[in-house]
Formats: C-alpha cells, structure tokens, sequence
C-alpha cells in the first residue's frame, strides 16, 4: 500500500492571501465625537480604524509580502502641536482590546455593575468622562487572530503565537502606525492588561532597540512572571503568592472568624505576615517538616483561607487555585470568581469540581462583546466576520518558550522590563492590580516586581496601585475613578 503525503494546499494559501490583501486595501473607517470629562470640558476627537500590515516576525525573504494585517482603533484629538500617544491592548494570549478599550480608556465604556454581577441586556456603550485620551491619543491593538486582525498561513500564526513572535510583531505594528500617522514627535507610552503586561514588558526593551523611547509603561493586572502564577508539582511559589489574595477574597465572603474577619486588610496584613515569617519555610522543607510545625501550618492556612482544616491537610499545605474556587462555598453550591473573586456563580447539582467557566468573566464577556458590536456597528466598522473577542484556540497553541529555550514554559519578561528600566533614564513604569483578582493576585505582582534586577534609584521610577476590584478593576465605578487619578498623578 503507499503512503500518501500530503501536499500543502495551495488554493488555501492563495484564498488566505487575497483575504489579506482585501483587508489590507480597505479604507480605514473615519468619524468625528466628543466627550464632556469629569470637570465639564468638551474633548473634540477624531476615530480612525483600519488594519495595519504586518511584516515583523513573519515576512517572506523573497517576496516582502505582509503576514498579517492587524485592526487598529485610533482616537486623536485635534491639537496644534504633537500630543502624547499610547497604544493599548489586553492579553489572554487571544484576547481583543475592547476590554482597556471600552472599560476605561476610550470615549466611550460598558457600565457594569459596580459588585462585578452581570447585568440584563441590552447592552450599550456610553459616554465615559474618566477617558484616558484627556492624557494622551489612544491606539487600540488586536494582535492576530483577536478583533478582526489575522495572520496569513499557519506559518505565519505559529511564529505570531509565540511570546517573542507577538511581541516582535506588535512593535513593529508600532513602528509603522507611528510612520504613516506621522507620530514620531509625540511622547509615547504603553498600556497592557494581563497577558497585555508580559508582550508591554517585552515591548518596552524591543522598542528601545528600534530607537523608540517610551516615557511610560502602564500594566494593568500584571503577568509577567507566569512561575508566580501557574499550580503545577514542583512550583511552590504560586502556593506563597496567592495567600493573601485568598484571605482578601475569604473576608468578602464571610468565611474567615476572629481579628483577620474584622476587615480586607486585616486579612491581608495577617496573610503576608504568616507568608514571610512561616509558610515559604514550611513549603521549602516539604517532608522534613517537622509535625509540631506542620500542625501549627495546618491550622493557620485553614484560619486564612476560611477552608478546613482537614482539606489543607490533604492538600499537603498546598492551596491551589481551582482548590479554593470549589472549596470556599461549596456548602452553598457556589463557585468562586477568578478574575473577579467578588462573584460568584452556582456548581452543577452533581457539585463537582469540573472548571466549566468562569463567574467573574461570564459576567462581563456578552455585555462588553454585544456592546462592541453595537457601537462597532454604528460607526460602519465590520462586516459578517466574528470579531474574537476571546479566542481560546490563540491561547491553547501558544507558545510560552523564549527564544531557542526549551524549558519548562514559565515565560518571563521582567527580565525585558529590568532592562528596559536600565537602558531608558526617563522610562516609568504604573502598576495597577485589583485585590480581589485571583488570575493575576497583587500579592503575586508584589513579588514579580520586587524580583526586577535593576538598582535602587532605577526601581524607583515604578509605582504599584491597589484597587478594590477584580482583573478588570475599573468595572467598579470608584475603582475608576481611582485608577484615572492615579494615571493622572503618575503622568503630572
């Protein structure tokens, strides 16, 4: 019998490139707004959104030709001499930017309500007076395969799928916008939310290394050390980091008694305290632990985590994640929010421990999608094609490795920050992280930030904020508040 090869399919190759090529060709979609701010000020702006070649990370030697186009939403503010720039995107990996871009940058927002509980439909966009673009023009990325953005050929996707390839790819977007737009003049940052602070980290240093200089990083819900993150045998750090944010999220629910229940920061101080003074050197002693302290461990893990005292004892002193999602109300039958820990959502009647979704993005997920889509619509952006708002397959393939390493897939990019911080004198860096965030914890950034290896005087130029949210903190009104004056403080 012979074994048939298969042969690449030239036809879908040829599809996918004129599919480009359309996009590509496509007048960008022009309209004019304004927004009254906080203060009473009307703010004049112009929109622009179209697509953007991609060449960087994916270009064909021989031809030249572009791997992708990438959707692009502009707002710029009419102004005699060059006004600050930022580009914006979220993470995921294979999530679109209408998250930063419709919650708390832009023009316009989706209200939420201020709990983290989704609200009814329908669902709309509305003025938004806290926009960040009375600080600076915005530019709202999708990388490929998010929004509308794609990439050309499965050659091209499995480099743009990458840590270095989607970083690579989204600076050079950059570089091109700010080459037709004429952009050059302006003072530059960067915002990222999750996944969107590891590719603004590594961003940061790629630009540098083009010759563009950024005045400053904004990271929201930071991610940039995914060992301090991801559950797995042999990384206890997680296990560390994740504490406090357990016990903040355990007194929202009523789960924690005594002094720690009299308040979140009790529970949190009580948490990082126990964290440095004890729990690191019990899980780094593991079996040699001796049991006087290992009941002493037991019972103050079960105290700040609101769980019993025999499930952390089955747990080896080890509390994971998905562990106190099911745990802390499974005698209710609810389940807790990731990204937003102040939700909660009901189990299966069977109550078991299958992760089918997440409350605290479920609450947010159709409201902002639909909302997009409406104003989208009304603006004459799109056609039939789906807009990936979150594309889990982007997720699922990618690849967390740098450069030719081949080991055990905890990406990082403090490193590029630390030398980005290094290399730039005027580079500065805002922090904002919601406590009660269980994707992303504050304590866990608390760490990754405090690991930067760069000099005291340099670290000084990076500034943490807190909020009381989740991930997404400026769903909460206050939080956004909040968040916009510390963006202004940091800026002024």
């Amino acid at each position: 019998m012979t074994e048939t090869v298969a042969k690449p399919d030239a036809d879908a190759d040829k599809r996918q490139r004129d599919t480009l090529d359309k996009l590509l060709a496509r007048a960008p979609v022009v309209a004019t707004g304004h927004v009254t701010l906080a203060g009473g000020r009307r703010l004049d702006y112009e929109l622009n959104a179209g697509f953007m070649p991609l060449t960087a990370g994916g270009v064909d030697a021989q031809r030249g030709e572009p791997q992708g186009a990438v959707f692009c939403v502009a707002y710029t503010v009419p102004s005699d001499k060059p006004r600050p720039l930022c580009f914006a995107f979220n993470g995921g990996p294979g999530s679109a930017s209408v998250w930063l871009h419709l919650g708390a940058l832009g023009p316009k927002r989706v209200a939420i309500h201020d709990d983290g509980t989704m609200p009814a439909a329908p669902y709309a966009v509305q003025d938004n007076p806290l926009t960040w673009l009375e600080q600076f023009d915005l530019v709202f990325i999708d990388p490929p395969h998010t929004g509308y953005s794609i990439a050309v050929n499965d050659e091209a996707r499995k480099k743009l799928f990458s840590v270095d390839g989607d970083a690579d790819a989204l600076a050079e977007v950059a570089r091109v916008w700010l080459t037709r737009h004429k952009r050059f003049g302006s003072a530059l940052y960067l915002a990222g939310e999750s996944y969107g602070t590891t590719r603004g980290a590594a961003i940061a240093d790629k630009l540098q290394g083009l010759g563009v200089s950024l005045q400053g990083l904004i990271l929201v819900s930071c991610a940039m050390d995914l060992q301090s993150l991801v559950f797995m045998p042999g990384n206890d750090l997680p296990y560390a980091l994740f504490l406090p944010a357990f016990a903040n999220a355990a007194q929202y629910h009523g789960r924690l008694s005594g002094p720690i229940a009299a308040s979140p920061q009790a529970a949190r101080e009580a948490a990082e305290a126990f964290v440095n003074e004890e729990y690191l050197s019990a899980l780094h002693a593991g079996a040699r632990l001796d049991g006087r302290v290992r009941a002493r461990v037991e019972k103050r893990v079960a105290e700040l985590t609101g769980l019993p005292r025999a499930l952390v004892q089955e747990k080896n002193l080890r509390i994971s994640d998905e562990t106190f999602f099911f745990e802390l109300l499974r005698d209710v039958g609810r389940i807790v929010g990731r990204l937003e820990a102040r939700v909660t959502g009901p189990m299966a009647a069977s109550r078991t421990r299958t992760w089918e979704f997440d409350p605290g993005i479920e609450a947010l997920n159709a409201p902002y999608t639909m909302a997009a889509m409406a104003y989208f619509a009304q603006l004459g952006i799109g056609d039939d094609t789906r807009y990936e708002v979150l594309n889990f397959e982007v997720h699922k393939t990618w690849n967390w490795n740098r450069g030719e390493a081949k080991g055990n897939g905890f990406g990082s990019t403090a490193v590029d920050l630390a030398r980005a911080l290094r290399r730039n004198p005027h580079l500065r860096v805002l922090v904002a992280s919601g406590r009660y965030d269980l994707g992303t914890p504050y304590s866990a950034s608390d760490w990754s930030l405090a690991q930067l290896d760069a000099p005291a005087d340099v670290l000084g130029r990076v500034t943490h904020r807190y909020y009381d949210a989740g991930h997404m903190m400026y769903t909460r009104s206050a939080d956004l508040q909040q968040l916009k004056n510390d963006l202004a403080g940091w800026i002024g």
